[in-house]
Order: structure tokens, then sequence, then C-alpha cells
């Protein structure tokens, strides 16, 4: 169906019924967790979150694998340990881990001490962090200062130094001006990405990758819309983001989505082909809430283990405890949003998690966190290598440096090709990978991709003569031919960088990277003979003065998932509980009817053609206000899924028509399509398909007695078809609402400045009959919500707040 952005979803509202801070780890103590990745502690399940037990609350987090073997994650400024006593926060604070899945604490970036003046008592969200020419950069927001700093530092848990905004004033940017994520494209050009409430903006970096410059350009607009996370795939660039509610307990409404494009700088469109540009909210779902108690997940990064295996790190809140205590006094209310991690797939060119299970619960496959072959000679050994061209290593000495740790040189200045190589093997289909420097304008380090004998070799060079990648394959001691792949100009010769090669049946790419974050300075693939691909060694080779390696292994490459989870199909019709909207009569206005009016029947409202017609009203249904008219039928037990063909398409902002399980005027759920206002444009309409819901929010201190909470899906449209699932006992986002009658509504939420002018510039709404008006279907369990398009995620937005009004992270 062609979808249009002047659709508005009528309200079918289905009813709910009433019924002291640790001491911080010491760098070299954690490191020596994973002397050597070989024998480093196997993780083969992991439970969400990662967190637990290590931190209260991680939110925005941020990972990068250092240059010691070790995994780091960074999150937003936080109580995070307030189960200890604590009441102050830690200023992006810093975990550590040998596996991905097993955490510690590791320090922070900034204490009250060493926090520069210029932030000005600033809290410090959204942490980026990348490996540049030698150092880490860690970009971050400042909240209230409204822009982006970065500090630096010789390894990731610093000592840090901070480098001041990145951002100029005013940025260029038309919204919030922090939730950055810094990408690389190939051929070395920087890009910073940022922006928040409802914009993300590109702009080119400097050298050094810490300021901006050139011009900026608006790559996404959607309702709360922020959070970009780029990365580059198979040709194009994904945009990752989160819209709606990040921080609102049980309330939150985040979810994690995509568009692509074959440029940095856009256009993005949605897996249905919207532009993320364009005023309707977006498909392109990655990840959402699913049920089963993890609620709002969102601002994700991502991380790729050593078997190539990219997985999506984000924060969610638990439904069973989703609220922090107030903290620093009392003056910080803020919701628990501990990291979470899960598989992500790539599937027909759009990346999923788990296949569209998102977020999970219970055990899972861990990350591949260890080689069949290789190590990060952190132990100053080379136990397990011997050289390329017999036994012993004596040709190859362990050096040793604050950041790495342990690497490996040769000890002479080689005039021809020297190899070390791992004792043990990988299999045929492999990823393997080093870190490598060339630190000679004449050397050259290597990658043995695979080697059996130095006849019979498989190698990616990083050839600085040629400042190139440059693979090679030798079959019984003949090259099958270099392939030279060009390298930026300002190359970095003299730092590491992280050569990584994928061999899936006769075909191998190479990335080279600062840092593994799927976003390569170069790329090359090629096919390989069918006699190259066979099980063997795995190694560095060095040629002249300067080249040294680390972290070098290989094991079995990922076997990638393919087919996402299948849409259950509803099942047998319910006629006691449908209307076809066929009659004459306006239902819920005769004795007989099934249907009954709140504040009805509704002014205006006729049938015919086989619809109901409903004009929006001048009326409101949302925490105190509770004005407008809501069309109400009982709902069946048990599970069951409702459906209805709306057409709607409103000519102004601040309407809205849908479906609405409705227990009374303060607990409900919703599935609307709005029209809503951008927030930086006046005059400038989104219209979006919301799923929110409204009711008691006891966790908070003091409790809440009514809270609402949207989510945003889809792209809506003039005629568009509505379904919600309804799961008894099993909604964990509705926190117990037991659900009783179905619901259609229209209204128009109003400024007090509009509402002289409601009925006369207000919309019409219309719930059509003969293929589907309001249809309720039974379903069996167990009940799977995936489908690709997914007709149903669908979300809501309050039209009356702010860009950036009264949020917390």
């Amino acid at each position: 169906m062609r979808r249009s952005p002047g659709t508005l979803v009528a309200t079918l509202l289905c009813a709910l019924v009433a019924g002291l801070l640790p001491a911080a780890r010491a760098t070299a103590a954690a490191r020596a967790t994973a002397e050597d990745t070989t024998t480093a502690r196997e993780a083969p399940t992991y439970h969400n979150p990662l967190t637990a037990g290590v931190v209260d609350t991680f939110p925005d987090p941020v990972m990068i694998r250092g240059k010691d073997g070790l995994w780091y994650a960074y999150g937003t400024q936080n109580p995070v340990f307030q189960s200890k006593g604590e009441d102050g926060e830690r200023m992006l604070p810093i975990l550590c881990s040998a596996d991905m899945a097993h955490w510690e604490y590791a320090g922070e970036v900034f204490t009250p001490e060493t926090k520069p003046a210029w932030h000005k008592g600033a809290r410090l969200w959204a942490p980026d962090i990348r490996y540049v020419n030698g150092h880490y950069n860690l970009y971050y927001s400042v909240s209230s200062g409204n822009t982006v700093g970065v500090a630096t530092a010789p390894t990731p848990t610093g000592p840090w130094t901070d480098q001041g905004a990145v951002l100029p004033s005013p940025s260029g940017c038309a919204t919030g001006n922090i939730d950055q994520a810094q990408f690389t494209d190939e051929g070395g050009q920087p890009y910073l990405y940022w922006g928040s409430y409802d914009t993300i903006c590109v702009a080119k970096m400097n050298a050094a990758r810490t300021g901006i410059e050139g011009a900026v350009a608006e790559v996404a607009q959607g309702r709360r819309m922020e959070g970009g996370f780029v990365v580059r795939r198979g040709g194009h660039y994904y945009l990752f983001y989160s819209d709606a509610g990040c921080c609102d307990g049980a309330y939150s409404g985040y979810q994690v989505k995509v568009g692509r494009a074959t440029s940095p700088t856009g256009p993005f469109v949605d897996d249905e082909g919207v532009p993320l540009t364009a005023a309707t909210s977006k498909g392109g779902v990655v990840l959402t809430a699913n049920g089963n108690g993890w609620i709002g997940p969102g601002h994700n990064a991502l991380q790729t283990d050593l078997s190539g295996q990219d997985w999506l790190v984000y924060h969610a809140i638990s439904s069973d405890d989703p609220d922090l205590k107030p903290a620093a006094g009392g003056t910080l209310k803020l919701s628990k949003r501990p990291m979470l991690m899960d598989r992500l797939d790539w599937i027909d060119g759009w990346p999923v998690v788990r296949a569209g299970a998102d977020a999970s619960k219970g055990a899972q496959r861990a990350p591949v966190a260890s080689w069949a072959a290789g190590g990060t000679f952190n132990d100053g050994s080379l136990k397990g290598w011997h050289a390329g061209a017999g036994g012993g290593t004596d040709g190859w000495s362990v050096g040793h440096e604050q950041d790495a740790q342990g690497f490996v040189t040769p000890r002479a200045n080689p005039a021809g090709p020297v190899s070390l190589v791992s004792d043990r093997s990988a299999p045929a289909a492999r990823r393997a990978e080093a870190d490598l420097r060339v630190g000679s304008a004449t050397g050259a380090a290597g990658l043995l991709v695979r080697y059996t004998g130095p006849d019979d070799v498989v190698v990616a060079w990083l050839d600085r003569a040629r400042n190139a990648l440059v693979t090679d394959v030798r079959i019984d001691g003949r090259s099958r031919g270099a392939r030279t792949t060009p390298l930026p100009a300002d190359f970095a010769w003299d730092t590491w960088h992280n050569v990584a090669a994928e061999v899936r049946g006769t075909r191998m790419t190479v990335e080279v990277s600062t840092d593994r974050l799927r976003d390569a300075v170069a790329t090359q693939e090629r096919t390989l003979p069918a006699t190259a691909v066979r099980p063997g060694k795995v190694g560095v080779a060095a040629r002249g003065a300067g080249a040294a390696a680390d972290n070098v292994g290989a094991t079995a490459l990922h076997t990638p998932v393919t087919t996402r989870i299948p849409e259950r199909a509803p099942g047998p019709l319910l006629p006691a509980y449908s209307d076809e909207f066929d009659t004459a009569t306006v239902p819920g206005t005769t004795a007989d009817s099934p249907w009954s009016w709140v504040r009805g029947p509704a002014s205006g409202v006729t049938m015919a053609d086989g619809a109901l017609s409903w004009p929006t009203q001048g009326g409101e249904l949302y925490l105190g206000t509770n004005t407008a008219s809501v069309l109400t039928r009982d709902a069946p037990p048990g599970d069951y899924t409702v459906e209805t063909r709306l057409r709607f398409a409103p000519g102004r902002t601040n309407q809205q028509a849908g479906l609405v399980l409705y227990g009374d005027d303060d607990r409900y759920l919703k599935l609307v399509h709005a029209v809503l206002p951008v927030s930086h444009t006046a005059g400038k309409a989104t219209h979006v398909t919301e799923f929110a819901k409204e009711g008691e929010r006891p966790t908070t201190t003091p409790p809440t007695p009514v809270a609402y909470g949207p989510m945003f899906g889809g792209p809506p449209a003039d005629t568009l078809w509505m379904r919600r699932r309804h799961r008894a006992g099993r909604d964990r986002g509705a926190r117990g609402h037991q659900h009783g009658r179905c619901a259609l509504g229209t209204h128009r939420r109003l400024d007090p400045a509009d509402r002289e002018q409601a009925q006369s510039r207000s919309g019409r709404a219309e719930h059509r009959g003969r293929g589907g008006a309001l249809r309720l279907r039974a379903h069996l369990p167990p009940l799977t919500f995936r489908a690709r398009p997914r007709p149903m995620l669908i979300t809501f937005v309050d039209a009356r707040r702010g860009p950036l009004g009264g949020r917390r992270r």
C-alpha cells in the first residue's frame, strides 16, 4: 500500500480494567584477567542485563575493544552505586570486560575535582568512544550547555584530558546538540552525527576529530528522534537512532530504528523507502519492547565479537524495577536503565535484533571472545607461537607499552618477509584479525589470514611504501596475484590499525579500521582459489623495519541468521465481538446495541457506505483533561487480536483517531494516527502512528497517580489498517492492567488558543466496513509480534511537550 503522511488512525482503545562506593579496580588488575585470549574465561551464555551486580544503572552505553584485548563500556552520568549508599553520580562511568559478558567497574572519565569549569555544572550524557591516531577520543553531551565535548586519553580508562567543545554555538542543527556519534568513512574522512528532539545532523570533522568544519546537513527528522549511530556495511551507510521517550520508567517508549543510504550524508530511507527527513513516523524497527519485561530499549551502539558476529549494545528499563530513588539530595528523579546486549542480525540488507525477537530474557549464547588460534601477548611470552620458517621464536621479541600491553616485533630488520605463526589451527571459514603498525617508511606488517607453510599462505599487508592494503595468495609457491587497495593519504602508520579478514566460501573480505566499529577506512574483497580455503594457522608477517603486531588470532566465522521470525497470523473471526458498520444506525444509540458511549454520542457521527464516519472533536483524553467522546464495547476474554481499517486525512496538527483498550479515562492503551507539530519549525506537522498508555505509576517518589507514555511506529497513510494483539496477563508494559473494553475515538489535542477554531478546522475519520471496520479474532499462544513490515509497532506522543522539556537522563 502506498503510504501518505496524511492519515490519522482512529483510536481503538480496548479497555484497561481497574481491578560505599567500591574502590575502582586498577586497570592493570583488570587486564590481568585476560593475559592471553586463548585462555580467557569462556562465557558460553550470558544474561541481560549485563550490568547486574556491577552498577545499578548504565544509560546510553557504548563499547570499544581496547588495544590491550579487553572490552570497555562507557555510560551516561548517573548514580550508579545508589544501592551501596552513594547519593551522588559518577561522571561518565567506565566498565571493563574480558569477554563482553562479565563486567567490572573501571572508573569514570571525570571526577568533581577534574571536571572542566566550562561545563558549568552540567550533567554529562551519551558518551561515544573512538580510537584516533594512537589515543582514545571520548565524546560526551553537555546537557544544560546544549553542546558536545571531547576528552582524550592514552588508554581506555584515562587519564583524560579535556579538549573543549566540538560544536560551535550555534551549531547549525535545528534542535538539541547532544547524542553525538563519530564515524570515519572509507578514505579517512571523519564525520560527526548529533541531534535530539527532533532532528539528527551531520558535518565533517577536522583531522584530529576535535571539531566540526564545513556545512551542517540535516539527515533525519522525527518526533523525539535522537541517539544516532552510523556504521557501513555492504555498500550502505546505516543510521541507527531511537525515538519516543527515553527516560520515563515503565512509561518509556524508546525503541531503535534504522535508515540506510549510499552516502554518509544521506539521503537515508527506512525499509519501506520513506526518507528519514519525511514529515512522518518511520519504519525500519531494529529493536522494540516485546512484552517480556524490558521497556524502552534504545540508545544503541554496536560491537563485533571475534567471530564477526555483530551485537547491539543498548539500555532498557525493567518493568519490575523501573525507577531509581531520588538522588543528589532528592533533586534527581531518574529511571533505572541497565546495559543490555543482544545479537544483531542482518536480513535482506536490514539489521534486526535476534531475527525480530527483540530484547532477550534468560540465558543467551554469548559473544565469541577467544580465538581458536592466536593471542594477545599480554603474558610477555611467545608461548603458543613459532617462526614460520621452522621451530623456535628467536627471530621475534615481545615488547610492552601502557595501552597495548604486550606486542611482538621482529628482532632484526628483515629484507624479506618473516613470519610468526600460531601452534594451533583455525577452521577454513574463519575471521582472522590483528592490530598492526609500521614505524618505518619502507616497512610492512601483515596478517597471515591462513598459513600452512611459506609456499601456502594468504596474507593481508599494510604496506607503507605503497600506502596501501595489499593482499596476496600463494599456492605451491606461486602467487595467484596481489591486489592493492589505497589507504588514506593521512593514514597514521605509527599507530595501531586493526586488519580483519573474513573468509566465507571462496570469498574473502578484508577491512582496515582503527577500532573495529564498522567504519573501515579501506575494504577489499577478492575470490580465493578453492585450494586456499582450508584449515590452517594464523599469524603475522613483517618486512623491513618498524613492523609490530598485537591481538593476533582466528576463529570460526559466525553463521549468519538469514530469516526473520514469522508473524503469527490472527485466528478465526469472533463475530460476536466484531462489527462491519454496515447498518444505518449509529452504534450505541439503541437499547440493543453492543456499543455504548463515554461522553456521547459524539456530534456529527454518521453511518454511510459501510463506514462509521466521525468528525474529530475539540476535546482531549490526556491525564487530567478528559473531554473527548469514546465509543466502547466489551472485549472477549483471553487472548485476542483487534483490527480496523481507518481512513483519516486531517488538515492540521493536534488531531488523532484510532483504537483504544479502555478501562477508564485514566487507564487505557491506545493505537492512533496522530498529527503533531514539529518542535523546531513553526507550522510544520508530523504524521505519526502512536501507541500509548496512561495509568498509575506507583514506582516514582512520590507515586504518580496518572502518567502517560508514547511510542512511535511506521508511517501512517490516508487509509490505514490497524491491529492490536492482546495477551491476557502478559502485557507487562501495562503494569497489571486488565483489559475489558474495546473502543473507537477521535479527538483533537488543543492548545488554549486553538479551542475556538476546533470544529471549523477539524478532520473526519471513517472506520470502514466490507473488509474490516472492527473485527476481533482469536489467536493461539505462543504469540509472536514480528513481521516485516511490522504493521503494528506503533506509538504515541504528547503534542504539548517541548523539545527537551523536563527530560532527565
